[in-house]
């Protein structure tokens, strides 16, 4: 459900729907270790039966599919329809709403989480936006003793993303990418703890507690 004047509109993700697996699959940036990736995050979040997880921008569900798994309930919410659709054909027990990021909480969803969980979804904002919302889900969406793992595309420094989009050439795509030494800082300075993990040479994990 995109936002007006958005950059990244739902109906782009729609048309990518039928074929995001076969991109995530394909080992070329931006999702080069994808699965790895995909699993650190569940190890990170240390899952387990019982514990209410939100996949926020769970595109086709793949990041779902390892918390439900390993008997977590899963409330799971996307901006593209078509996305959702293949994501409930892989978890029809979840719980799923159309939902953009930017908007109110969703309808029907539980205040607080035991586990907030995202994978390349916060790159499409800019830093001060994405601190922004990582605050208001630990503060406001995390039980006490919760977690936030966020998995995205992500660099130690500016010099390590300057030199990938070197190398890459035309490949390369411009997006809100993150900086870990500017990010840790920025999230700190709003009062959370904030881990950092670099899974690859362009993707890390974020982990954040109240």
């Amino acid at each position: 459900m995109g936002m007006p004047g958005s950059s990244f509109p739902s109906s782009d993700f729609d048309d990518w729907a039928g074929t995001y697996d076969d991109s995530v699959s394909a080992g070329q940036f931006p999702f080069y270790g994808y699965r790895q990736v995909l699993a650190k995050t569940v190890e990170q979040a240390q899952a387990r039966p019982g514990l209410s997880v939100l996949d926020l921008g769970t595109g086709t569900g793949n990041l779902a599919l390892h918390f439900a798994r390993l008997g977590c309930e899963l409330w799971c919410t996307d901006f593209s329809d078509a996305m959702l659709a293949q994501a409930r054909q892989k978890l029809p027990q979840a719980h799923f709403a159309l939902h953009d990021l930017r908007g109110a909480w969703p309808a029907g969803f539980p205040a607080r989480f035991d586990r907030i969980v995202s994978a390349y979804v916060f790159h499409h904002f800019e830093l001060e936006e994405k601190v922004r919302f990582v605050k208001d889900l630990v503060q406001t969406h995390l039980v006490s003793a919760g977690q936030l793992v966020i998995a995205d595309i992500a660099f130690p420094d500016q010099a390590a993303l300057e030199d990938l989009k070197r190398r890459l050439g035309e490949q390369w795509e411009e997006e809100y990418y993150w900086i870990a030494d500017e990010t840790l800082p920025a999230i700190e300075q709003v009062g959370l703890k904030v881990q950092y993990a670099q899974v690859s040479s362009y993707a890390g994990i974020f982990t954040l507690y109240p």
